[in-house]
């Protein structure tokens, strides 16, 4: 059972609290579409919490300028970095906790990584080009998106359909686009194209693109070894709508063939994934229903993209994995009366899991395939309520529960060999367990809303979140040197063993939100500013059983359950310098972000929290004048020096970096330009991981691996056409 809840001590450690800001909400319940973060006007409805943002179209075109990396379209959201990896795989973190610990949807799927590495993350499937809006929760989640993460939930989504308008006996539309990258001699475009009656439309959408190590700033300008990649993306939709009711069928197939990481022993060689979605939305007399019924399936291999470099005497090693996601989920909203509305829904969702590794040569590594995951299972079935009441025109108030039950199991596994006593202990011990577990988790959300006026808003919540252990943290069962080494997605060049008995973590975060900005339709000026404090129980942490390499500075590490507490600030707001029609309009924008955690073993021995940023901000001048839209970015990050000694987290140094976009639109036609970090300047990503794929190539297995290297100057340029 994983029902719990704060003792007295614990309550005194949450005594803090979160204040963020949001626009002002008018008095009605049904939600109305969530703030953009580049127009910031005014939403109904508290399902939407101050916490909540929405990344728009106009943002994502912005930033799809520099990046192919969908993760990457939420820099600009406060509390959100990006653990970086492969070109196009970065993982979300959200207030320190990154990957499964987040809730990410694309499209309304709940995409499971398949791989040890995590190098196929839910974001990867999906091209920024396809992406309409990315909606992002980063404190208090409401139960009703979703269960099964502590972190928050992102959801990305392609745009609506399109159909012909009333006496439009047939409607058709499309854009084709391209970028170029100077630093990668990155090339790639996209494709779109609809016809459409008034009541059925077909969509067609693809993207494509090829890039080269990126090279780090500063005078050797070296590349960064293993860093290229290639990827493919198409999606088909067909959508139907009759009076109030609307279906949607998407299909869709990804392939990335190739796609190097500068921190992890491995590469991603192959990586086919396919699904079919279907949504169904329907407004009746009662409220509104909303379905979906899904299933992804993916395959995946690991090997080198070139042995040479990362292993000298081993040219290939091919790992396969085999995923599947299938579910459904049901969601109604019901208003109840003028003050209540209520929300119910249910889901379920199985995840299967197969990972193994064909021998290699004939020593060691032969003549058995290792059987990493055999068979794995996990479902969750998942059920939530949730009220809404609008007491007055000032206080609102929102609270509800949900629970998830998980269920996991496995099947028996073997080493390369049988009579290896490498293999053969730890195998005969995992398989003569009983490997199923069921975890009943349950999580709980409480808001309240005050808006004493139209220029200012609060929020006081608290949320109880639970997630229970992937596949890999529960199941990994060798801490063998290779196999354990080959586990993990953190970029730390350690090794990692799963743990049977582990269990699931909850976190509890208390917050007190507010907001301050002008009222006028322009909002020419906000500010926000978001304290914020968790403490998990049973957080999923690590111990040492053993080293890998004492050259290297790299471990055995086993999950393990701990307590851990974090805490920070999030800052952000915009002012509006002037507006004239002669020079249009300069607003100046700003994030900040400060967040600090600890971790308490089994022992009550504190050790550091694994990647979290430092303190770090993002101001940016935007000018826009007709067509014109133009902006100067400054990224500020401190010095890191708060780090995780149990994983040899490296330090890094503080740094400046100044980035110019500019683009025009003219008619059907916009071209963007730009330069990333215009001064070339060699730095550090404090949450890059370590730079295994170069320690080979440069340090000649003499010193321990250092701190991957961020990219360098790059020229970048844009075209789309819209007929």
């Amino acid at each position: 059972m994983s029902v719990r809840f704060l003792n007295t001590s614990s309550l005194l450690a949450l005594a803090a609290c979160a204040l963020t800001m949001s626009p002002a909400r008018a008095q009605q319940s049904t939600p109305l579409p969530p703030v953009s973060v580049e127009t910031a006007n005014p939403v109904d409805g508290l399902n939407l919490p101050i916490c909540h943002t929405e990344v728009g179209k106009k943002e994502i075109d912005a930033k799809s300028l520099s990046t192919s990396d969908t993760a990457r379209l939420l820099d600009n959201v406060p509390g959100v970095d990006t653990y970086t990896g492969g070109g196009i795989s970065g993982l979300p973190s959200i207030h320190g906790l990154a990957s499964d610990r987040i809730r990410t949807e694309v499209n309304g799927m709940p995409i499971t990584s398949a791989c040890p590495n995590h190098m196929n993350p839910p974001l990867s499937y999906v091209a920024p080009q396809r992406v309409e809006k990315v909606q992002v929760w980063t404190g208090i989640t409401p139960v009703s998106e979703g269960g099964d993460s502590i972190g928050g939930t992102i959801k990305a989504e392609s745009p609506p359909p399109v159909f012909a308008n009333k006496g439009e006996a047939y409607h058709t539309e499309g854009s084709l686009s391209s970028f170029y990258r100077s630093n990668t001699h990155g090339f790639g475009g996209a494709v779109s194209a609809t016809g459409a009656t008034e009541n059925f439309s077909l969509t067609y959408s693809g993207s494509g693109e090829r890039a080269s190590d990126y090279h780090r700033g500063g005078k050797d300008n070296n590349a960064v070894l293993y860093s290229r990649h290639i990827n493919h993306n198409h999606a088909l939709s067909f959508s139907a709508r009759h009076e109030n009711h609307l279906l949607t069928v998407e299909g869709g197939l990804s392939y990335i063939p190739q796609q190097g990481y500068p921190n992890q022993r491995m590469d991603m060689v192959d990586n086919k994934g396919k699904y079919i979605n279907t949504r169904y939305q329907g407004d009746f007399d009662w409220g509104k229903l909303d379905g979906r019924v899904y299933y992804h399936y993916v395959t995946h291999v690991m090997d080198f993209i070139d042995g040479a470099g990362k292993f000298p005497t081993m040219p290939g090693m091919p790992m396969y994995s085999d995923g599947t996601d299938i579910g459904y989920s049901v969601k109604a909203e019901i208003p109840v009366n003028e003050r209540d509305t209520l929300r119910v829904g249910n889901e379920i969702h199985r995840f299967m899991l197969d990972d193994w590794w064909p021998p290699y040569g004939t020593g060691g590594m032969f003549p058995l395939s290792f059987e990493n995951i055999n068979s794995g299972v996990r479902d969750q079935i998942g059920t939530f309520a949730e009220w809404e009441a609008k007491w007055s025109p000032q206080w609102t108030t929102l609270f509800g529960v949900r629970n998830d039950t998980i269920m996991m199991d496995t099947g028996r596994v073997h080493g390369y060999k049988d009579n290896s006593t490498t293999y053969t202990i730890e195998a005969g011990a995992f398989n003569d367990r009983d490997h199923a577990k069921t975890d009943i988790n349950f999580d709980l959300t409480a808001l309240t809303r005050f808006e004493p006026d139209k220029k200012s808003t609060y929020e006081l919540g608290y949320a109880m979140k639970t997630r229970s252990p992937n596949l890999y943290e529960r199941y990994i069962w060798s801490s063998a040197m290779m196999p354990s080494e080959m586990n993990g997605w953190y970029g730390d060049a350690n090794g990692y063993t799963g743990s049977i008995d582990i269990d699931p973590e909850t976190a509890h975060t208390l917050s007190l939100s507010a907001e301050w900005h002008d009222d006028s339709p322009a909002q020419n000026w906000m500010a926000r500013i978001t304290p914020y404090v968790t403490y998990i129980r049973d957080y999923i942490g690590v111990k040492q059983i053993g080293f890998l390499s004492t050259t290297a500075n790299t471990a055995k590490l086993k999950f393990s359950n701990m307590d851990a507490e974090l805490h920070g600030i999030d800052l952000s707001g915009h002012y509006a310098l002037s507006t004239t029609p002669d020079y249009g309009r300069f607003v100046i924008k700003g994030t900040l972000g400060w967040v600090q955690g600890r971790v308490l073993n089994a022992h009550h021995e504190e050790s550091g929290f694994y990647h979290l940023m430092p303190l770090n901000s993002k101001l940016g001048l935007e000018h826009n004048l007709g067509g014109w839209n133009s902006v100067i970015e400054t990224r500020l990050v401190d010095s890191k020096t708060q780090v995780d000694n149990l994983r040899r987290e490296p330090k890094t140094p503080a740094y400046a970096l100044f980035n110019l976009r500019s683009s025009y639109s003219w008619e059907n036609i916009t071209f963007g330009a730009g330069i990333d970090n215009l001064f070339n300047k060699l730095y550090y990503e404090p949450l890059g991981g370590r730079a295994y794929g170069d320690y080979n190539q440069y340090s000649n297995n003499t010193g321990a691996v250092g701190p991957v290297a961020g990219m360098g100057r790059s020229y970048n340029a844009g075209l789309t056409i819209k007929f």
